[in-house]
């Protein structure tokens, strides 16, 4: 019977485990953004009240750092701890760093950010790494593409799901009870793991450790020559009189990442002959799709904010049923309250004589609504909350999944299935395209002076969905191929550090959100970005695609 499966067993125990680790990600991730900015206490519930440049600094040094620590967590696996004993770690690290940011103090909250960067560090790369050795026998190999994309979608299930509870819980008992709900997914998805490890023994079989061989650097040579200079440099780029790329933990993080970009060159010199072309290979995708997260990653971002104040979220009367059954309504009023002037940086404003500028004004989803369309005064007003915009691009993968995994295999029957590389190009061209729905959202929304349909947004997420499925787990799966299989782990890490960088520019991106009066500008300049990407990834691609070839044959 085993001889018939098309995937092994291991891959559902992986899936679920993801499934539930992405709950609690994504949930964070959902109102990550809303809460670090939320200043009103008119619903009880307050979050931290930074300012907007402030919110989209942390957000993107958070998910660069978050995609940064697999490096380490990949080496650690690969030589010494294997991988469930390292995803383990994680999930707990993780778990407690969710359930820490329930609690509503601003210490305790960059401990717990902490606590999530370091256990994702963990958990990470070695559960990709682990799908991937699932599919390194001759049985399974040719499928490899396709279980990269069902593990995907497990991912994405969870992603999908947890807005609605993030959206239910903030908005019926907080911000806490929701960042807590994130922590009991992060352990429920532990004890799938491990429970599942009883039945699928492939699991077990391919969890084993390589220890360094003589070309390859020793912890505490790799501590020395890596880790140390890098803290170094990071402290150099924080300490930098005033900042190079717009903010000091920008330049920070920027530094860092030169000591780490320079061991995974290095890696080539210690490498064989015949690991010298596939790691060449990997370290150009990884340069390349550094756009590709640098955009994406803006959904927690630019795309929050947009769709916070630029949407209209208004529930149709047909619906408030449903949403009120659910309780997962918005409630907002006309009632005029007392609110602090900022300009379009998002610094409180004053008045000549220092004090600062307050006036009376109703909720600030109304700030781009015509008076004259404005409901009598103090009508509550049902919106839609804003997270549930994040759940859909996952959304879409779950529908579009099946669809992609299915082209492909009727291309691949007729043997015309585009190569691996060539499914990442065509990834980055349709990021760019979707960077063109925006565009046209900001031209017709007058700006953002006129609240814009939610459809556009719907739009942008769906083109850029597809281009994720041609990109994000072909990836992973290419890491997987093309690894010397002594550092797979390590070479998943290097594919998250090229994800690190791009989240973190995701940030410095977003931040210049404010800088932009006419918001067209901002999502072409997107455009151009992915552009330039495209064109790289083709000129790369007829060598990248004979290295694949090549090394799958030999």
């Amino acid at each position: 019977m085993d001889k018939q499966r098309k995937h092994p067993k291991g891959l559902m125990v992986l899936f679920f485990t993801e499934m539930w680790e992405r709950f609690g990600f994504y949930l964070m991730l959902g109102i990550f953004t809303l809460y670090m900015i939320d200043s009103n206490p008119a619903d009880g519930f307050l979050g931290l009240g930074f300012d907007d440049a402030k919110a989209a600094d942390i957000y993107g040094s958070y998910l660069a750092l978050v995609y940064l620590t697999p490096f380490f967590g990949g080496l650690l696996a690969d030589r010494y701890l294997g991988y469930r004993k390292s995803i383990t770690m994680g999930g707990i690290s993780m778990g407690l760093g969710y359930i820490g940011l329930s609690f509503n103090n601003e210490l305790i909250f960059y401990f717990s950010l902490l606590l999530i960067i370091i256990g994702n560090g963990f958990f990470k790369p070695n559960i990709s790494a682990l799908v991937g050795r699932l599919y390194d026998n001759d049985q399974f190999r040719a499928q490899k593409d396709s279980g990269f994309n069902i593990f995907y979608m497990g991912i994405n299930i969870g992603a999908f799901v947890s807005n609605f509870i993030a959206a239910y819980l903030r908005i019926n008992y907080g911000w806490g009870w929701a960042f807590a709900a994130a922590g009991i997914g992060m352990f429920v998805g532990l004890i799938w793991f491990w429970s599942g490890n009883s039945y699928a023994k492939d699991i077990r079989e391919v969890d084993y450790t390589t220890p360094p061989g003589e070309k390859d650097a020793s912890m505490m040579k790799v501590f020395t020559s890596l880790f140390l200079p890098a803290i170094v440099a990071a402290g150099l780029g924080w300490l930098i009189p005033g900042n190079i790329f717009g903010a000091d933990s920008t330049d920070a993080f920027l530094f860092f990442s030169i000591p780490v970009i320079i061991f995974y060159i290095n890696l080539i010199r210690q490498a064989d002959t015949h690991e010298k072309e596939p790691i060449k290979a990997l370290l150009a995708v990884f340069g390349v799709v550094v756009i590709f997260w640098a955009i994406f990653h803006q959904n927690g971002s630019a795309l929050t904010l947009w769709a916070e104040r630029y949407t209209s979220r208004k529930v149709p009367d047909a619906m408030q049923r449903v949403t009120d059954a659910f309780s997962m309504n918005q409630v907002v009023t006309t009632e005029l309250r007392p609110v602090i002037e900022k300009d379009a940086h998002g610094v409180p404003m004053v008045s000549e004589t220092g004090e600062q500028l307050i006036t009376m004004r109703p909720d600030a989803y109304f700030n781009n609504v015509p008076k004259e369309a404005w409901p009598d005064d103090y009508v509550e007003v049902k919106l839609f909350s804003t997270e549930l915009f994040q759940s859909i691009n996952p959304g879409f993968i779950i529908v579009f999944t099946p669809l992609v995994v299915g082209l492909f295999g009727f291309l691949r029957r007729r043997k015309k299935e585009p190569s691996t590389p060539v499914k990442i190009g065509i990834g980055l061209l349709i990021t760019a395209l979707s960077a063109l729905v925006m565009v046209a959202a900001a031209i017709y929304s007058e700006n953002g002076a006129i609240k814009a349909s939610a459809g556009w947004l719907f739009g942008t997420y769906a083109v850029i969905t597809v281009g994720e499925l041609f990109l994000s787990p072909m990836g992973l799966s290419l890491v997987s191929k093309l690894s010397p299989p002594r550092i797979v782990a390590l070479m998943m890490g290097g594919w998250f550090l090229s994800t690190a960088i791009g989240n973190k520019l995701s940030g410095v991106l977003s931040g210049l959100w404010g800088t932009f009066d006419v918001k067209a500008y901002f999502f072409v300049t997107n455009m151009a970005l992915a552009m330039l990407a495209v064109l790289a990834i083709f000129i790369l691609l007829p060598w990248l695609r004979r290295v694949v070839e090549e090394h799958i044959k030999s």
